[in-house]
């Protein structure tokens, strides 16, 4: 398969390499602050250069909040926590309108959802109606409130968390609002070694010893990389590829016969976008001018685990999303 132009004909332009330069420079600072999670790094990085949301899965302390805080402190933007809960309100979350008894109007007053990074934390404890608040805003990145909608900012990042360990008392978020979310990143323990850093980490901070200041990257620098990243190449032999793949999440017989059946529902034609604007900006963050078989796999599972549905007995049975697209990703020939 020839899917992989010559780096002769696909490198990057002066202004082209600026961009790339900062974005390994962001990398490389993220990684420092946030041990043990090279993977929630990297993820964090696509989503902002493909302009995606992010939703985490994990236990409580493996950095998810410090990758947040980490990246706000190294880009020129703001940052805001919102805890869900099962009483917050929608209002709690875009903002509403104050009565001014001085002009007798209303002015309207700007929610958390109006900052540039957004981290909702553990978002499968708030009620529908606050996760549809959210998810409006992600989608159409803008918030209506009464007959006025008000535009969030250019640059708009929301990581959500889910808690696996705890769900009484939780609101799982369905499918369809899944779908809105470019990546779900399931992340783990760090290895025992990097623990011992961590340790290091935080008695540093503790005493105070600041490392060397880290000059933010513009966000002019970020809207650059994310029009370079669309412009990477996929050769069509490889863009066909990534089609029939999400196809056989819909149907995998022609793949794989024990999977007929299993299945509910497959990815969307959302998926098929996100899998190929993730791909290219892979590539992009690896240097390259092209994108390889490899960088779609290597994010197929975080794009697409959350958009696929398993049948109720697949599931009783241990099939699980992972295990389903693992199967996919090994029979589905390349081109």
């Amino acid at each position: 398969m020839n899917a992989s132009p010559s780096r002769s004909t696909h490198h990057f332009e002066p202004d082209s390499a600026d961009a790339h330069a900062d974005f390994c420079r962001l990398r490389g600072h993220l990684e420092e602050r946030v041990l043990g999670q090279p993977e929630l790094v990297e993820r964090l990085l696509l989503c902002l250069l493909s302009d995606g949301h992010l939703l985490v899965e994990g236990a409580p302390g493996l950095a998810k909040t410090t990758a947040v805080k980490a990246l706000a402190d190294s880009i020129e933007g703001d940052d805001h926590r919102i805890q869900f809960t099962p009483d917050l309100l929608p209002a709690d979350l875009t903002g509403t309108d104050v009565f001014q008894p001085e002009s007798a109007s209303f002015r309207f007053e700007r929610g958390p959802i109006f900052h540039n990074l957004v981290l909702a934390d553990e978002v499968n404890r708030a009620p529908a109606k606050v996760q549809s608040a959210l998810l409006e805003a992600m989608a159409e990145r803008q918030v209506t409130v009464g007959m006025r909608s008000y535009p969030l900012p250019e640059l708009f990042l929301v990581m959500a968390t889910q808690n696996p360990i705890e769900q009484d008392g939780t609101y799982p978020l369905p499918e369809a609002q899944l779908d809105r979310f470019l990546m779900h990143v399931r992340v783990g323990y760090p290895p025992p070694e990097m623990e011992r850093r961590v340790l290091q980490l935080v008695r540093d901070q503790a005493r105070n010893k600041q490392g060397a200041d880290f000059p933010p990257v513009s966000q002019e620098t970020i809207l650059e990389a994310r029009r370079q990243a669309l412009e990477v190449h996929l050769a069509p032999a490889l863009e066909e590829y990534l089609v029939q793949l999400v196809l056989a999440t819909r149907d995998p017989a022609p793949f794989d016969l024990e999977l007929a059946g299993q299945v509910e529902w497959g990815a969307s034609p959302r998926g098929t976008i996100a899998l190929d604007r993730c791909a290219r900006a892979r590539a992009w963050l690896a240097g390259r001018g092209y994108v390889t078989p490899e960088d779609v796999h290597a994010i197929a599972f975080d794009v697409l685990r959350h958009r696929v549905l398993l049948r109720y007995e697949a599931r009783a049975e241990g099939l699980s999303s992972d295990a389903f697209l693992q199967r996919l990703v090994e029979r589905v020939p390349l081109p």
